[in-house]
């Protein structure tokens, strides 16, 4: 055993040990006060068969973890000749299952060596940016005392391109710490003639603890198996998994022998299984592969945390967000200006819950005229203009199970941008068309309708035509570029007027129409009359409106009524 920490945990394991007959050889790390190594030596000084090794300072990815595991399991081979495997086992470890069985299952193998070895290029599991490179570099310096030290000697190494040789009869392996050896495979490790020389090479390899035993058990180990009776898992970064209270039923699940790391205050987890055999499991083989499942699945949550949810260990960084927003949206721009009730009959059509523009510069238009929507979500335009894009993941988060609508123009989005590496916080072009769950319907051009409407100077409204055209057309390039993933229709709004049913139709279908039926009718389109006339104005006065494509200047648009019937449609 190998102890830190919690020596009366340590105490209460190995007590429970050395009553089913397993004699115990303790190292207790050397930076552990003495007078609390004492006090533990002196309570396990009734137990004949429990002995202390020699004690050597243990600091996380040094030499010292192996120096310590060596001097223990000489004196292990040395006073108990009756043993025929080892198992190597932490303070924090705690067997899960009656000792007599894990004594039965080694019996029944007594020439397997239980230990995970695999080279660096079949394991995926190591964190730091070194692999091959732990057994080619020198590390003298400690990783977590010597951060600086370590990484400007690790990058002068690299740049004058210093490799170490590597003793010629062995091929470094690496795997778990904790493994259990027969006798035969330990005694030919530490009586090996070769020991000073593997001892010198692996002093200076970056966590020697998991390479020095597993590179060489492949040595003289007649049956390997290439895994570890211990449970322990670990997480994105490398840190081990600890094990509490609420844990207990996964434990007993994995069907495995012993577990690490188990927290020193489970009071319950060690009154449950440090009992006699009343406690036991059915005699199954160890099988971790149980609970994986549950592991990876924390390690996604913790990782990727849920679509358009924002966790404290992913924000604020660009790129981690698992989705960025929490479910599908529907954003229509020029629909609004086009037609005179267009929202009301959007959301008679759909059952979507169907806003304003949200992004307007005076204020939220929530639906229904609504201050507040769930989430305690103000129509303030300083609080929603703080963080655009954080304002439309929360509102699409708060509104789960409820898809939201909402209008959009040239004049709710001044910045664009030009790549999404450009974008700000404020910025909503990239925002949604990145966004799988965006659907993006826009008409282009019909911003210039309502300028057509207005009674205002002739010059104010050629400068707000030019200044929304270029901002527009900005805002299309985005959902045009490659990076666009949201489903995205573009219509220029001769196009779009030249058979509105159809185009009506297709956004509806893809929402979820909540009648079986096609649409009988569209909502009442603004009237057009003179739009064509207006806009040859704006290219008379040296302003040319290019996204609303070709508008005759004389006679009746296409959808303007002008007193007639509408053309009517066929209906399904």
């Amino acid at each position: 055993m190998l102890v830190h920490t919690a020596l009366g945990r340590a105490e209460q394991v190995a007590r429970h040990w050395h009553a089913a007959g397993c004699p115990v050889v303790i190292h207790c790390d050397k930076s552990t006060p003495k007078k609390a190594y004492e006090a533990f030596r002196a309570a396990l000084a009734d137990l004949p068969d429990i002995q202390f090794s020699q004690r050597h300072r243990c600091e996380w990815g040094t030499w010292g973890i192996v120096a310590a595991t060596q001097e223990a399991s000489e004196l292990m081979l040395a006073q108990f000749p009756q043993v025929r495997h080892v198992y190597l086992a932490s303070g924090s470890c705690l067997p899960l299952r009656p000792v007599q069985e894990l004594i039965d299952y080694l019996a029944e193998r007594p020439r397997t060596d239980f230990i995970e070895s695999a080279t660096t290029a079949d394991v995926p599991w190591t964190v730091g940016g070194l692999d091959e490179e732990r057994f080619t570099l020198r590390f003298p310096f400690s990783w977590k005392r010597q951060r600086h030290l370590f990484d400007r000697y690790v990058a002068i190494q690299r740049a004058v391109g210093f490799k170490r040789k590597i003793p010629h009869n062995i091929l470094p392996h690496m795997g778990s710490q904790w493994w259990c050896l027969t006798r035969q495979t330990l005694s030919a490790i530490l009586q090996d003639p070769e020991r000073p020389t593997h001892d010198r090479y692996f002093r200076r390899v970056w966590i020697p603890d998991e390479s020095y035993f597993q590179t060489l058990a492949r040595l003289y180990s007649t049956n390997i198996e290439s895994r570890s009776l211990t449970l322990s898992k670990f997480d994105f970064q490398g840190k081990p998994h600890i094990f509490y209270d609420d844990h207990l039923q996964l434990l007993r699940r994995s069907d495995c022998f012993v577990a690490r790391k188990i927290w020193a205050h489970a009071d319950r987890l060690y009154e449950v299984f440090l009992t006699g055999p009343d406690a036991a499991m059915n005699r199954t083989e160890p099988n971790p592969g149980k609970i994986d499942r549950i592991f990876a699945k924390a390690v996604e949550r913790r990782t990727r945390g849920r679509p358009g949810l924002f966790m404290q260990s992913r924000f604020p960084n660009k790129g981690w967000e698992n989705g960025m927003t929490g479910g599908q949206y529907s954003v229509f721009q020029g629909f609004a200006e086009l037609f005179e009730d267009f929202e009301p009959w959007l959301a008679k059509a759909t059952g979507a819950r169907v806003h304003g523009h949200l992004f307007a510069p005076g204020r939220v238009e929530y639906a229904g005229d609504q201050p507040v929507v769930n989430g305690a979500l103000s129509n303030s335009p300083v609080a929603r203009d703080y963080n655009r894009n954080a304002f439309l993941t929360s509102l699409i988060w708060n509104t789960r199970g409820e898809r939201q609508c909402f209008q959009l123009g040239p004049a709710d989005i001044p910045c664009p941008g030009k790549t999404p590496r450009d974008e700000p916080d404020t910025n909503l072009s990239w925002m949604i068309a990145r966004d799988p769950n965006a659907q993006i319907s826009v008409i282009s051009g019909a911003w210039a309708v309502p300028l057509f409407k207005s009674n205002r100077n002739f010059a104010d409204i050629r400068a707000e035509a030019a200044q929304l055209q270029k901002i527009e057309s900005e805002h299309l390039d985005v959902l045009r570029s490659p990076y666009s993933k949201a489903r995205i229709r573009i219509w220029t709004m001769a196009d779009f007027i030249e058979s509105p049913m159809e185009s009506l139709q297709s956004i509806i279908d893809e929402i979820g129409n909540r009648g079986l039926r096609r649409l009988a009718e569209a909502p009442r389109m603004t009237d057009l009359t003179g739009f064509g006339q207006f806009l040859q104005n704006l290219k008379n006065q040296g302003m040319h409106p290019y996204l609303m494509g070709d508008f005759p200047v004389v006679g009746e648009p296409v959808g303007s009524d002008n007193g007639k019937p509408r053309k009517p449609y066929l209906v399904q």
